[in-house]
């Protein structure tokens, strides 16, 4: 894809009100920063502000910003678990606050025993117990496992039950009728786990009865002015809406996942794909689309992974998506043949997984709305330009272009390159350089035809051995736009002929200024309007494709591979070769000398004059191989 500017001023306007976390990026495109805020708008947007005071630190920070991102939360809290994640998994460098790795607590519920306990942990574990967390507020916390345990009498001790039952008196908790005693037998298993269930309930968000029978109880403490009491019920109240902040972050299942969403808006759609690494969220990525006329939820979200898990080297446990997908048995399968263990697909109704799922189309929406009038201008630099290229041209269907151009040094080491474009933007996975074998001096239009031919009879061996998917020369291009006019276009014409191949060829043709001014197609120059999308797509595939062969002619030089003809004559050292050289200034001159001429030139033998000659003049040959 195409690099695209980031303007920081513009897209500062767009940055939204609501809580998350921002990610400043390099040129290199390094994340150097990680940070959360209760605004984004607002905490972003004073890294840019020159007026406000910051510290020697913060000033090199921003002076090596290049573009930031964000991703939007629920809360502060989730932005702060994010925050932590991100740090972790990214280490950027300007992030020193937090390398003492602080660990948030978590709940833990031992659901594996049969009389289950509630307890604060400081790690997750893979034990079959249940987690819920990081909390950032330990203190919150305890005030919710003290609530929990009151309200439905959940043992605290650590006996293993029902194997220890009566083998001890009961504990303080059980007089003071905050525990039913199970390690006295006084309570089955079964009504134990209903209370269980009341606390794992809450614990998964379910905050309405709860909280509905602290304000009962708060409000009767009060009216019998028990204002101790009610203010220890205030006090839970409190904790209890504290702790509901929903933190769907980190998951306590420890899986890999991608939670993929996505918002449409006519025929522009983005996708937004979470990641999920040992149950953290550590990252995220969206996909701009084009959704085809009448195209269903569910086709879009289907589209979308088989496009995109047919490229990414990684495929998670894991798939929770925002719509069903078609075909979903035979997706699954090939995902599990893909990641070499069993994939599963899941759209998630409820709970915390379709909290996080709607999170991940929140994030969505929002990048669709801000990049609304960037994905239209992309859309008419791209495609539309294209369209304008068809209309002037007369050709319909372009969607793929290849252009080709050659670069030499002082008539030798000639080069090739061949560029593509498909629908407006260039395709680097498919350009390819080509080192001419069969010329020798600067003769651009032999080496083109030499390129055309290798590029052309490629393609055509492959298809007919039944290769294709093998190389990228089996698709040939809808159109080819060659560097140049006339001369170059009848080079290009008379390959295809002689390869049955029948492709439109236009040339690029160049001003006096060696700048861009027309196309010349069908023996006719067309004059286009400099100020056209189609214009700027012509000149961009044009710079591009002199660029790649200026590029590959210069890594040539740089490795020492680009060297004199003369170097291959044999019998001819460095004394010889710089005295022809100071003769003749330049290959085609020694090429046209005679024996005679040859042999006048000091350091110059009769012998070595004839070697000479006979490489320039071999019977049959160029004398390149």
């Amino acid at each position: 894809m195409e690099e695209k500017e980031f303007d920081i001023q513009e897209e500062l306007k767009k940055l939204p009100k609501e809580p998350g976390v921002y990610l400043m990026h390099d040129e290199k495109d390094e994340i150097i920063y990680v940070g959360k805020a209760i605004s984004l708008k607002n905490r972003v947007r004073q890294y840019f502000q020159s007026s406000r005071n910051k510290t020697a630190k913060i000033e090199q920070m921003v002076s090596r910003i290049h573009h930031f991102e964000y991703i939007i939360t629920d809360s502060e809290l989730e932005a702060l678990v994010l925050e932590c994640n991100l740090i972790k998994e990214y280490q950027p460098r300007y992030n020193t606050m937090l390398k003492d790795d602080k660990a948030y607590p978590y709940i833990k519920v031992t659901v594996n025993e049969a009389f289950p306990r509630i307890l604060f942990a400081r790690e997750m574990k893979k034990d079959k117990c249940r987690y819920f967390g990081p909390y950032t507020n330990g203190g919150a916390v305890k005030d919710i496992l003290e609530l929990l345990r009151k309200l439905y009498k959940i043992r605290t001790c650590n006996r293993v039950l029902p194997k220890e039952a009566g083998k001890a008196r009961p504990c303080l908790n059980y007089h003071m009728k905050q525990c039913n005693a199970p390690c006295q037998g006084q309570i089955e298993a079964a009504d134990y786990q209903k209370s269980i269930q009341k606390a794992l309930d809450f614990l998964n968000g379910n905050y309405g009865e709860i909280t509905e029978e602290l304000e009962k109880k708060m409000q009767a403490a009060s009216e019998a002015m028990a204002y101790e009491e009610a203010k220890e019920y205030r006090d839970l109240l409190e904790s209890v809406k504290q702790i509901a902040q929903k933190q769907k972050i980190t998951s306590s299942e420890m899986e890999d996942r991608d939670v993929i969403a996505f918002a449409q808006e006519e025929a522009d759609a983005v996708v937004q794909v979470f990641f999920i690494r040992g149950g953290k969220l550590i990252g995220r990525e969206h996909f701009h689309l084009t959704v085809a006329p009448q195209e269903s939820r569910e086709q879009i979200m289907t589209s979308f992974l088989k496009q995109y898990y047919a490229g990414t080297p990684f495929i998670p446990r894991e798939l929770m998506l925002q719509e069903e997908v078609e075909e979903a048995e035979i997706l699954t399968e090939w995902l599990s043949k893909r990641r070499g263990q069993k994939v599963y697909i899941r759209v998630p109704k409820k709970g915390q997984k379709e909290k996080l799922v709607d999170l991940a189309a929140r994030n969505a929406r929002m990048v669709l709305e801000q990049d609304k009038e960037k994905i239209k201008r992309e859309e008419l630099r791209t495609r539309g330009a294209v369209q304008q290229i068809e209309e002037w041209l007369g050709v319909k269907g372009i969607a793929r272009i290849e252009a080709f151009d050659i670069s030499n040094t002082n008539g030798f080491e000639s080069v090739g390159s061949m560029v593509v474009y498909e629908d407006g933007k260039p395709k680097r996975s498919d350009y390819r350089k080509f080192r001419i074998k069969t010329v020798v001096g600067s003769d651009d239009y032999a080496s083109m035809r030499e390129v055309l031919i290798r590029r052309f009879v490629h393609g055509l061996s492959e298809l007919q051995e039944e290769k294709e998917g093998v190389g990228n020369f089996t698709r040939f291009p809808d159109l080819i736009m060659m560097d140049g006019g006339r001369g170059q276009v009848n080079v290009c014409l008379a390959v295809l002929e002689q390869l049955q191949l029948k492709i439109p060829v236009c040339g690029m043709v160049k001003d006096e200024n060696h700048r861009t001014r027309g196309l010349y197609f069908q023996n006719v120059e067309i004059p286009i309007e400099k100020s056209s999308e189609g214009f700027r797509l012509i000149t961009r595939i044009q710079d591009e494709a002199h660029r790649f062969a200026i590029e590959y002619h210069r890594s040539l030089r740089a490795k020492g591979q680009v060297h004199s003809i003369l170097d291959d004559i044999e019998g001819i050292g460095p004394v010889r070769r710089r005295a022809l050289m100071r003769r003749f200034q330049d290959i085609e001159s020694i090429r046209s000398a005679t024996v005679e001429e040859l042999k006048d030139i000091e350091s110059m033998n009769e012998k070595a004059a004839e070697q000479v000659y006979r490489f320039f003049h071999p019977e049959g040959g160029n004398g390149i191989i």
